[in-house]
């Protein structure tokens, strides 16, 4: 690359060329200079303080860069950096511009690309002076690259450490302000958003007296508030469709004018909004806009009383009038509906709307108007008036937009409140329930010992009081369901139309569980690949042991059988054997569509539920399988580990590595215990995972042989995967590259247990990684390790994709999942 770039500058003019440098050399010391004149004169003599620190530091770090490249760098950084000097062979180029690290330093730490006419000059001289370097030979395209890094970091790590301007205007600022367009004001103060997550995009709110005339609602939007959620909404751009979205990167003059617009065009639609009065900079980092006081209050701070079937249907008039127009309000939540003292509706918060917005945000809205009222009033109040207003055709229409991701952030978060409430509530009535229906036991029980003993107790007895448990809890759980608000909103708008579309529509581009398996998959498959490159598979093949390729498909077969006993083991309700085998052979297509610690579990919960388990005994066993299978997960890793540690050595004293790694535990578990947030989420998990996970335990102990079986399922699966993983090994090393069984399965245990945190599918990545690095690591060669894992992970991970996914077909078939 660097001989093509030589090779079409040596072509350019030596006119432009000498032009160019003498223009960027003058331009390059004066461009800087101006900008900080200009800004001394308008009194920001802080913000040119920090950008000369940023110059100085930027200077130090390429004096130090160059003397290191010189003295001690690697000849390869040395010819990237660095190459004969036009006007002295016998000499080397600069590794770093010195002055040209300052001035990016400088420019950046000075805020200059915020300004965008002072930015577009600074940035033309940079390159002309750049391009004249490097068309003469005096650097290197890697020269350049390393200058402007070096400037950028610098400039952020000074600011960083100093702290940027505070670019707030003052009380002084605003009331300076209010007096250029025509006011003469008396007082200001500062009206607090209720919703500090979208405060971002509201403004700062003020409300101002004058000395001769009603007061004003002022919103004041600086930077500062321009770069408040701008990750998050860069990551709403990345994850919506376009339609769905807002651009995360908008200069001031554009917000003003985008709320200015919008503030008329609202008006002009026949809507209630406010009147907009003057608008106005507030120096270099501000703007303000100006309006009538409206008065009154929002519809998050009335009373349940003062929302009125009235009050409901003028808040639709005023959403049709905008959507008449093709006006989205883009967040039509309760902080944003205001009611005067005379009861009318006005709709504020206009500065994220669209005009001439598509069929798609007129729907958003809607949706989220019934939301935002269904919270207040109910699921039917709130359709009832949007029928009145908007008609059944417009109200059904916006059903394929219920869903979270379409409506605001606040809201989000408050069903999310709400949906943990209603699972608190049902599992209080389980819980009840099953309290109610053992005291009835017991009572009975006392009864029964009052008359003649019996040898053995009654069996038919026995399961007519489990199925009278049983079916206590099902119809207090039945009783205690709750459908969520969105839900309960689209049987309202049912009931109406019917034969409306109920299926959400598709707006998400990119899901984050997409996003993170990708890449997690991608770094795992660069990882494999280069180490199977290296890899000769033709010998290798040849020379395989097929024996023990046979006995490596044979414990793969055997593991899906132990999986079945360790699930069993921990349900002491009857549940064929051959059927739950069947389902953990439907799991290896699970696992390969969702993260291996998710699938398993969401999907044996769901096969025991069809299996006649109750949900929450569901849920508890599955929990209770998991709990025991991490215990015997960890007390396999220490034990097979001490073994591993004690191989070589004649003691019995366990290894550095299992001390070191108790040592591990030990400042983990001390630093959950001392930091309180991580304290309460742990104290909260364990609680409610002891919650269902224990009394489970106890019915299970009632049952030896059940417990028996469950946990020699578990052992018996571990022995399985490792037997297959040191079958894989032997295939292709023979007993000459062999390690030992101890070291395999903690190699094993390892690996699962990161792909089992791993949010990749089947932890893909993460678990051929890990198998890889550690089976070279206790001493097998890179040639025999690459090729073992990749067996083991075709014969355990891939495989079995295609019975998985006939078997999770038939127990669909079958209502068995």
């Amino acid at each position: 690359m660097e001989q093509d770039i030589n090779k079409g500058t040596g072509q350019a003019p030596d006119l432009l060329i000498k032009i160019a440098g003498l223009a960027s050399s003058i331009a390059i010391l004066l461009v800087p200079v101006a900008f900080a004149i200009e800004r001394l004169i308008k009194r920001d003599g802080l913000r040119i303080a920090d950008g000369v620190l940023a110059a100085v530091l930027a200077h130090g770090v390429t004096l130090a860069t160059d003397l290191w490249v010189a003295r001690a760098a690697p000849d390869s950084v040395q010819d990237a950096l660095t190459q004969p000097s036009p006007g002295d062979f016998a000499a080397l180029t600069d590794p770093v511009h010195g002055y040209l690290a300052p001035v990016i330093a400088y420019m950046t730490a000075v805020g200059m690309s915020r300004r965008p006419r002072w930015r577009a000059v600074l940035w033309v001289v940079l390159l002309l002076d750049a391009f004249s370097m490097l068309v003469t030979g005096y650097t290197t395209p890697f020269s350049i690259i390393l200058t402007v890094l070096i400037g950028w970091t610098v400039a952020y790590g000074t600011l960083y450490a100093v702290g940027s301007p505070n670019v707030r205007p003052t009380g002084r600022t605003l009331m300076a302000g209010l007096r250029t367009v025509g006011f003469r004001p008396v007082t200001a103060s500062r009206v607090e958003s209720p919703d500090a997550s979208e405060a971002g995009d509201r403004g700062r709110r003020y409300f101002v007296t004058l000395e001769d005339g009603p007061p004003l609602d002022v919103t004041v939007v600086d930077r500062e508030q321009q770069a408040q959620g701008f990750f998050y909404r860069a990551w709403r751009n990345l994850a919506l469709r376009g339609f769905a979205t807002r651009s995360s990167l908008q200069s001031l003059r554009q917000a003003l004018e985008q709320e200015a617009l919008l503030a008329y065009a609202a008006i002009a639609a026949g809507a209630n909004a406010p009147r907009l009065i003057a608008t106005s900079e507030l120096g270099p980092d501000a703007v303000m806009l100006v309006y009538e006081h409206s008065g009154g209050r929002t519809l998050d701070s009335l009373p349940d009383e003062e929302i009125t079937d009235g009050l409901l249907h003028d808040t639709w008039h005023q959403v049709r009038a905008l959507q008449s127009r093709r006006i989205a309000h883009r967040r039509l939540v309760g902080d944003a509906i205001l009611v005067d003292p005379s009861g009318t509706v006005i709709l504020t918060d206009l500065r994220v709307g669209e005009i001439a917005a598509g069929e798609l945000l007129l729907r958003m809205d809607v949706s989220q108007l019934l939301v935002t009222l269904g919270l207040r009033v109910g699921a039917e109040r709130a359709v009832a008036s949007a029928l009145s207003v908007l008609g059944p055709d417009a109200v059904a229409d916006c059903l394929p937009m219920l869903q979270p991701i379409a409506l605001s952030r606040s809201t989000r978060a408050t069903l999310r409140r709400l949906g943990r409430e209603r699972a608190e509530r049902e599992r209080e009535a389980v819980l009840e329930a099953s309290r109610q229906a053992k005291l009835l036991r017991a009572e009975q029980a006392a009864e029964d010992a009052g008359g003649p003993a019996l040898d053995k107790p009654d069996k038919k007895a026995v399961r007519a009081e489990q199925r009278a448990e049983k079916r206590a809890i099902d119809e207090a759980v039945e009783e205690a369901r709750e459908e969520d608000l969105l839900t309960q909103i689209r049987h309202e708008v049912l009931r109406i139309r019917p034969q409306a579309p109920v299926e959400p529509a598709r707006l998400e581009r990119v899901r984050p569980r997409t996003l993170i398996s990708f890449i997690a998959g991608a770094i795992g498959a660069y990882f494999l690949l280069t180490q199977l490159t290296h890899t000769k598979f033709g010998p290798l093949i040849a020379n395989a042991e097929w024996g023990w390729v046979a006995a490596a498909v044979l414990f793969s077969a055997a593991s899906y059988f132990a999986a079945a006993m360790s699930l069993l083991g921990f349900v002491p309700e009857r549940v064929p054997f051959l059927r739950t085998v069947t389902a953990q052979v439907a799991g290896s297509f699970v696992k390969i569509v969702a993260p291996a610690a998710v699938g398993g579990v969401a999907l044996n919960t769901r096969f025991l539920q069809r299996a006649g388990v109750r949900p929450g005994l569901a849920v508890a066993s599955v929990g209770a399988s998991q709990l025991f299978g991490l215990g015997s997960h960890i007390v396999l890793l220490l034990s097979f580990g001490y073994l591993t540690g004690t191989e070589k050595t004649p003691s019995l004293s366990p290894s550095r590595t299992v001390i070191a790694g108790l040592l591990t535990v030990a400042v983990l578990v001390l630093v959950v215990t001392s930091v309180p947030f991580l304290r309460k989420f742990v104290v909260t998990r364990v609680r409610s995972l002891f919650a269902g996970v224990v009394p489970r335990m106890l019915d299970v102990l009632q049952r030896p042989q059940k417990l028996v079986t469950g946990i020699g399922g578990m052992l018996l699966l571990t022995t399985c995967f490792v037997m297959c993983l040191d079958a894989s090994i032997r295939a292709f090393g023979g007993d000459t590259a062999s390690v030992s069984l101890a070291s395999v399965a903690v190699v094993f245990l390892a690996g699962n247990a990161l792909g089992s945190a791993a949010p990749t599918p089947g932890g893909v990545g993460a678990v051929d990684v890990t198998l890889t690095v550690g089976l070279i690591a206790v001493g097998l060669p890179q040639e025999v390790a690459a090729p073992a894992v990749l067996l083991f992970r075709l014969l355990t991970l891939w495989l079995p994709v295609l019975p998985g996914w006939l078997a999770f077909n038939h127990l669909t078939r079958k209502e068995a999942l």
